[in-house]
């Protein structure tokens, strides 16, 4: 995910500071996705050095015991956004899944039950699957709560992506072991048959 072309976005709706900045895209996004205002910080100082955000004189911040500095878009950034928002996501580059690397690696390692990982997984993705769903049932019709129910949309399709392709992975994995298995089973009977012949043959 682009931290900077989110920040783009919420700066589209208007000046905002480091805080406010964080604090909004945790709401949009339903804390999905941990920012610390470290991260808010050092992308927006990019963001400035680039041209693509401006930084405003300081102001008092609503407590009054300190101050803060309110950051706007540029043209540049304005333009910017515009082309990040009509810019397909690029999927010949898939996201790296921690998942897909361990079952890969669990497969070519000797002695490593596949299966029971994968039935592992399931159960955490069936949970997590509920709470989505939860989630979404509790949701109100509310304009204002558009942005979180289209991230929780977007986990439950995943969720549900998931298991069915750990489904396939079982599938796939049953299959290898059973074509192992009859792969040993038919060596194993011609190298008694072989055996038998050379004694026939002495």
């Amino acid at each position: 995910m682009s931290v900077k072309h989110a920040l783009l976005a919420l700066l589209a709706r208007g000046e905002s500071n480091t805080y406010q900045l964080r604090k909004d895209f945790l709401e949009t996004t339903g804390q999905s996705w941990p920012l610390n205002i470290g991260q808010v910080y050092s992308t927006l100082q990019r963001l400035e050095r680039d041209g693509l955000v401006s930084r405003g004189e300081k102001q008092p911040s609503q407590d009054g015991n300190s101050e803060t500095e309110p950051f706007s878009l540029t043209e540049d950034g304005r333009e910017e956004l515009l082309k990040w928002w009509f810019t397909p996501v690029d999927r010949e580059k898939p996201a790296r899944s921690e998942l897909v690397m361990k079952l890969a690696l669990a497969a070519s390692t000797p002695g490593v039950d596949v299966a029971k990982i994968v039935q592992t997984q399931r159960r955490n993705t069936m949970n997590a699957l509920r709470d989505f769903t939860r989630l979404k049932v509790s949701a109100t019709s509310s304009p204002a709560e558009l942005p979180w129910q289209l991230v929780i949309e977007n986990h439950i399709f995943m969720a549900e992506a998931e298991l069915r392709w750990l489904d396939q992975i079982e599938g796939l994995v049953a299959a290898h072991q059973n074509g192992a298995a009859a792969n040993a089973v038919s060596t194993t009977d011609t190298t008694a048959l072989i055996e038998r012949l050379s004694e026939v043959k002495k």
